[in-house]
């Protein structure tokens, strides 16, 4: 398949490309076919949302190295559009590109909240905390409109049930009627994500998310209303961020955070050509030596899923990040939260009474 705008920059687009997904069997290749085209001369990218019906809302995992065994997702795909999102590559499973396509066509799980209901109904359910937004961010734009992620926590606070957000946006302030009183109870925490302090980068890099300082004055309204809060440093890219390591630490943790945690960039499936790209367009000049340092913090390669080292990698330079990540910890009193548990409280689990259910008499 030929698709000659396919190399265009889109404005407010983290990826430049659509390229076709791993498991179509057509590939889209751009080529210049000689009109010279510009962004102006097309439409503009608009972002769809198609509703969806989900039969669970709880997704389990088995990792060892997630201080979580179970998240809700009320989104697929992100209009965030950050250019390194580890979630990407899902979107190919639905016959998507992880390119353009993950950011510009989303799917709202609009039965998100009778699904989650029977989940925790269901016999012999064990409450251990859930993670709101693991693979793509709870409150993304269309959560204005759809309000999925609010109407998912205000069924977990019903239930008392614990739960941990990690998002970049602001818009979380929203639900601090909910939030706050649940985090008294020691049933809720949020991580907010803070990639670099440079406006200009952060821009290109998450084009639709909102600006480090909108993000840093969250972390301190959330501080400040009782909310524990952890500064997310995430993700580290070699000769790109991972400068700014021990700034953007001190700036949460003068905004209020109490712990930190950081992942080290690894490029997996069609993520690997979508990152080149992105430098190609912003970072062509530090391409190739960025790349070549992922390489050397995974084994060669941009990827390395090992469980214990895809977090935070291997190597010498991938220690003297972790080394870095823990003295600034030390320095600033927060805690370490990158192989901790989510300590949140699970005994204040219940289910609350539904029509038609029978009243204790005690």
């Amino acid at each position: 398949m030929i698709d000659i705008r396919a190399d265009i920059p889109k404005k407010g687009r983290g990826a430049h490309v659509n390229r076709t997904g791993r498991h179509e069997p057509l590939q889209r290749v751009a080529i210049d076919d000689g009109w010279d085209l510009e962004e102006d001369d097309l439409p503009p990218l608009r972002t769809t949302v198609t509703r969806e019906t989900c039969r669970t809302a709880i997704t389990y995992n088995k990792s060892p190295d997630l201080p979580f065994d179970r998240s809700i997702n009320p989104y697929r795909g992100c209009e965030h559009g950050c250019a390194y999102c580890y979630a990407r590559p899902s979107h190919a499973n639905m016959g998507l590109s992880p390119g353009l396509d993950f950011e510009s066509r989303l799917f709202a799980k609009t039965n998100i909240v009778e699904a989650l209901e029977r989940d925790l109904r269901k016999p012999g359910y064990r409450c251990q905390g859930i993670m709101l937004g693991a693979n793509t961010d709870p409150y993304q734009p269309i959560e204005r409109q759809h309000r999925l992620t609010r109407q998912v926590l205000e069924v977990l606070s019903a239930y008392q049930h614990p739960v941990a957000i990690v998002t970049k946006s602001n818009l979380v302030l929203r639900d601090l009627d909910i939030l706050a009183p649940m985090a008294q109870k020691g049933l809720a925490l949020v991580a907010v994500s803070v990639t670099t302090l440079d406006r200009h980068l952060s821009r290109k890099l998450e084009p639709r998310a909102p600006s480090p300082e909108k993000r840093l004055r969250a972390i301190h309204e959330l501080s400040q209303a009782g909310v524990p809060v952890s500064v997310f440093a995430s993700p580290m890219i070699p000769f790109l961020n991972d400068a700014e390591l021990e700034a953007i630490l001190q700036a949460g943790a003068d905004a209020g955070a109490v712990s930190a945690s950081y992942i080290l960039l690894r490029l997996s499936l069609e993520l690997k050509d979508l990152f080149a790209d992105w430098l190609d367009v912003h970072a062509p000049g530090k391409k190739d030596h960025v790349l070549s340092l992922i390489r050397q913090n995974r084994g060669g390669e941009l990827n390395d899923s090992t469980f214990s080292k895809r977090m935070t990698g291997s190597g010498p330079l991938a220690q003297l990040l972790s080394k870095r990540f823990h003295l600034a910890c030390g320095q600033l009193g927060v805690a370490a939260a990158n192989a901790s548990e989510l300590g949140l409280d699970c005994g204040r689990f219940r289910l609350p009474p539904q029509a038609g259910d029978q009243m204790a008499l005690f």
